[in-house]
């Protein structure tokens, strides 16, 4: 598998430098979670990065992505297709008549 060095800003990593492995089309994932051992035995803490482009004017010319620390580290809310509708809150009552009179052209 190919690697690519990809900077980490933000949060614990910082201004750390990891080689990060990179899928068929020569991108790293979208997000990057680096488990975090509890010292005491307990659960580990999910360190979460998201990927974003990278200046291309410094660094290294070939590494074109960087992760940025999200604290919140919520799950993107995953694939967005152009021909999906966005959700739109639910009407208050459906029965309800519309506003304007029933035979105005112009509601």
């Amino acid at each position: 598998m190919k690697s690519e060095d990809t900077p980490f800003e933000g949060g614990p990593m910082d201004g750390r430098v990891l080689p990060v492995l990179v899928g068929m089309t020569g991108h790293p994932p979208k997000t990057y979670r680096i488990p975090v051992p509890d010292p005491d035995g307990g659960p580990p803490t999910v360190l979460v990065y998201r990927r974003e482009p990278r200046d291309a004017r410094g660094g290294l010319r070939f590494a074109r992505w960087k992760y940025t620390y999200d604290p919140s580290g919520q799950k993107g809310s995953g694939r967005r297709w152009p021909w999906s509708k966005p959700e739109r809150p639910a009407a208050a009552d459906p029965d309800a008549t519309p506003p304007g009179k029933p035979d105005d052209a112009d509601g």
